[in-house]
């Protein structure tokens, strides 16, 4: 798929409305329980080798978040769904396993990789080249916490999804134990102590820079903004990886900007 604007939009599946529609999906349940031990466990030891076994780690973390959106708004194949920000592709090709029309947004040549899926756009997540409401799914992993404005970003993630569309948003606040990304937890002493140490520890420079590609983004002020936006209703805030109380965690202050590790926001757009 070629970057688009105007009028032209991407296939679309009715998924709701009365009567027995051809296409339309079931009614989604209505939250998601607690996944398992095992689950978070599995996800852990996969993030452990990141580095070296990319593949895996981040196979079984799309599997894993499309698991999550069809819990929430029911099986995505027939629709269309919207990456943004998705790095090489995984998540974009977990989604098209499932059936869905999904197309991949991302900034970053280098991010997209040697072998990025086919009609990748190259594009910048505060300015998606779509029309307005032209996706089901708008699905944002880990990407927040690297834009420098992000209520700008999450309100291009609704503009483009259609009324009632669900809009997946998850990202890894700064005080969480991951705040750092590859630095981390050294990043509570300091960003720079954090990035010196890391070059000093590995003899290569850190990817993360705070202000230039990572940003301080946290819990509260998050929810306070999404909240109190007329365009959509948050259906569930939660963390995105604990298996039990997880979105208890999300809704105790000071508390929650710690524990939660990688806070999960389900949106869903609201009819004009």
């Amino acid at each position: 798929m070629s970057g688009r604007g105007g009028g032209e939009q991407p296939g679309t599946t009715n998924r709701r409305g009365g009567g027995e529609q051809p296409g339309t999906v079931s009614a989604p349940t209505a939250r998601m329980k607690d996944p398992s031990i095992r689950r978070s466990v599995t996800l852990f030891r996969a993030f452990r080798h990141e580095q070296d076994d990319p593949e895996a780690c981040y196979s079984l973390l799309a599997r894993d978040a499309a698991d999550q959106v069809e819990a929430y708004d029911g099986a995505v194949e027939g629709r269309t769904v919207v990456d943004v920000g998705g790095g090489s592709g995984y998540f974009t090709e977990e989604f098209r396993r499932r059936g869905a029309h999904a197309y991949l947004f991302e900034p970053d040549m280098a991010e997209l990789g040697p072998k990025p899926p086919d009609s990748a756009v190259v594009a910048d997540g505060y300015l998606l080249p779509l029309a307005d409401g032209v996706a089901d799914v708008c699905f944002s992993s880990n990407v927040l916490e690297h834009v420098a404005d992000p209520q700008t970003f999450i309100s291009e993630l609704v503009r483009v999804t259609r009324p009632d569309g669900l809009i997946y948003v998850s990202f890894t606040n700064w005080l969480s134990p991951w705040g750092g990304h590859e630095w981390a937890p050294w990043h509570y002493l300091g960003a720079e102590r954090a990035r010196a140490r890391y070059h000093r520890r590995t003899g290569k420079p850190a990817k993360h820079t705070l202000g230039e590609n990572l940003f301080t983004v946290h819990i509260g002020t998050t929810l306070r903004q999404v909240r109190s936006r007329d365009d959509v209703r948050v259906v569930s805030a939660r963390s995105r990886y604990w298996p039990f109380l997880a979105g208890a965690v999300a809704k105790a202050p000071g508390l929650r900007e710690f524990a939660t590790w990688n806070l999960l926001l389900i949106l869903r757009r609201s009819s004009p």
